[in-house]
């Protein structure tokens, strides 16, 4: 069980809200880290408790792993694609809406990419690292190249928040799985998202994760100048911290007087 809270107090400048920031480098891209300011919860759009929720549930990741069939290598030509690895070169013929994918994700000739086989999706993972040059700073990332067959079997773990989930499931476009909904990310909007839907999207992912094949990441949730939250906002915060498998929230004051809790 995760969860907990922690307040940061410090006079200007003592460097209160600069921890948190290296707490969050030193978590990593992996753990999610959610920052917001106290002034936040004000909004004549939103309810306070929305804003608060919102934000608790950017800082819950869920890590689902998924066994797909997947072509990858570095591309040799387009259309009829080829792709080569370590161990030998295969060439595809492409369906077009395949090679509109290509496109749009600006593939050229050296880069190293898989194709799923089932959904026929397109990932450009990188510029193959044989191609990489003698520049020491460069816009490119290079990403060696594949060492297994051309067509094999791939775990892929992808991770995102419960809230990228209640995004998508919102704006439903395709299937209603969770793997579809990770498909359907768009951009959030500022609307609100029922209790009902949450609910659905808890149910969703607590049988994944009773299958054994994701599982939740606790992350953070930092409130910068934690002085503007009003006893509403706290109280519901202090409702949301017992939950199990929940973010930890820490809150930071930089002022010369300190604020009772």
């Amino acid at each position: 069980e995760f969860g907990g809270g922690i307040l940061t107090i410090g006079c200007p400048p003592s460097g209160a809200t600069d921890q948190h920031v290296d707490m969050a480098q030193e978590l990593g891209n992996k753990v999610p880290f959610c920052p917001m300011v106290g002034s936040e919860v004000y909004s004549s759009e939103i309810k306070k408790t929305e804003v608060l929720m919102e934000n608790f549930r950017r800082a819950i990741g869920f890590r689902i792993k998924e066994t797909k069939e997947v072509y990858e290598g570095e591309t040799i030509s387009h259309v009829i694609i080829g792709l080569n690895t370590g161990k030998g070169t295969k060439q595809l013929k492409l369906d077009p809406s395949i090679y509109e994918s290509l496109q749009k994700e600006r593939v050229e000739a050296g880069d190293v990419i898989y194709i799923e086989a089932n959904s026929g999706a397109v990932k450009r993972q990188g510029r193959c690292d044989t191609f990489a040059t003698d520049f020491d700073l460069e816009a490119e990332e290079y990403v060696p190249l594949p060492k297994g067959d051309v067509h094999e079997k791939n775990e892929i773990i992808q991770d995102v928040t419960l809230h990228n989930l209640d995004i998508a499931k919102s704006r439903p476009q395709g299937g209603q799985d969770i793997l579809s909904m990770m498909e359907q990310l768009m951009k959030p909007k500022k609307t609100e998202i029922t209790d009902k839907l949450r609910a659905e999207i808890n149910k969703v992912v607590n049988r994944y994760i009773d299958q054994g094949v994701a599982e939740l990441v606790p992350g953070v949730l930092f409130v910068d100048e934690v002085r503007m939250l009003d006893i509403e906002s706290f109280t519901y915060l202090k409702l949301l911290l017992p939950c199990p498998s929940t973010c930890v929230v820490t809150g930071c004051v930089t002022e010369n007087r300190v604020c009772v809790i």
